[in-house]
């Protein structure tokens, strides 16, 4: 039987506490340590430190949780040292007249905003205002069933935690096959034969979207990011690799369909009988295309440049030896892929 919880806004489950604006001028190197949002997300683990008064509401202990709404959306539980808290953060505290676990409001919350993700302001720098977010409906349940909900979604996120981690794992393995079979591609240091992009691959301009968008439309229309809708047309055939022209110019993604691409992406077609498109991808995957960037704010990538880019070539044998190494390792891949779905699916449960 279905129990029915009862749903009302975050504004009545908690009280959200945003962090305070720390000025640059305020920084010191020692006091308390700044919680930024870098911090928490884990793409900058050094921090800055305060050594001046302060409120004590904005102190941060083990075990608080923390929930960031500007830049990059999370809920976080925090397990580190006694910190302050930065602006653009909030401090969840638990002072209404309604009994929450902890932990069932930190994976509830974790679904949730998955799903705040897909209507939110900013497409690369993503917010939600604080009246949207407090208005938002929060399930609430007996206490005693929370915690064991709890219990479960804990369960549940190890076994996706876990299957992710072997996902990595593996993706490390065909770089190091990668490594292991070409060398070291900067210095080229097995002396393949060197050839120009333009001699080995096409390169392929994207176009506006807003033309071809179709909702039921058999291809998938890519941004640098990835998937951002479905059309009826195509530019770019199978097999083709997505480095970002503007934005993410540091994150290829290998595409295995044919699709359309947006003006912000170009596709790199590998020309058969010189590379295989594996070859490419992980070549991709090595090279660090912001020595390319000439922008100042959006790092940007232009084809002339890519043109001229150097390219060892391995013979042509040794490269689909390692496209056949590698397509046993995505069978792997697409089996823990298919592992995590179904707990996800129970998440939404």
């Amino acid at each position: 039987m279905k129990i029915k919880s009862k749903k009302i806004p975050l504004k009545e489950v908690a009280t959200f506490l945003n962090g305070y604006a720390f000025k640059p001028s305020d920084w010191s190197k020692e006091g308390l340590p700044i919680i930024r949002i870098q911090n928490l997300t884990g793409t900058n683990k050094e921090f800055n430190y305060y050594n001046g008064d302060y409120n004590e509401k904005y102190i941060i202990e083990d075990g608080d949780i923390l929930i960031s709404w500007s830049a990059s959306l999370g809920i976080f539980l925090w397990k580190n040292i006694t910190g302050i808290l930065n602006q653009h953060i909030f401090k969840v505290i638990f002072d209404k007249d309604i009994e929450i676990d902890k932990l069932y409001f930190l994976h509830c919350m974790k679904y949730l905003i998955k799903k705040i993700e897909k209507n939110i302001h900013g497409s690369t720098m993503k917010h939600i205002t604080r009246p949207e977010f407090e208005k938002i409906n929060f399930p609430i349940y007996d206490i005693d069933l929370q915690r064991k909900i709890a219990k479960k979604l804990i369960f549940i996120s190890e076994i996706i935690n876990n299957n992710k981690k072997i996902l990595v794992k593996l993706m490390d393995l065909s770089k190091s096959l990668f490594t292991t079979m070409f060398g070291d591609i900067k210095t080229n240091d097995k002396n393949w034969e060197i050839y120009y992009w333009k001699d080995v691959l096409n390169i392929k301009n994207g176009k506006n979207q807003k033309q071809v968008e179709d909702i039921e439309g058999k291809y998938p229309i890519y941004g640098s990011g990835g998937i951002i809708g479905y059309s009826n047309a195509y530019i770019c055939n199978e097999n083709t690799i997505i480095i970002g022209r503007k934005g993410n110019i540091n994150k290829p993604i290998l595409v295995k369909e044919k699709f359309w691409n947006v003006d912000t992406a170009f596709g790199l077609e590998a020309k058969k009988d010189k590379i295989s498109y594996y070859y490419l991808y992980y070549f991709c995957l090595f090279y660090d295309f912001k020595i390319h960037n000439k922008a100042v704010t959006i790092p940007s990538l232009v084809k002339s440049d890519l043109e001229k880019i150097l390219l060892p070539i391995p013979p042509i044998e040794l490269q689909n030896k390692f496209a056949e190494r590698i397509e046993n390792i995505e069978k792997l891949k697409f089996i823990i892929s298919a592992i995590i779905l179904k707990p996800y699916e129970l998440l939404k449960n």
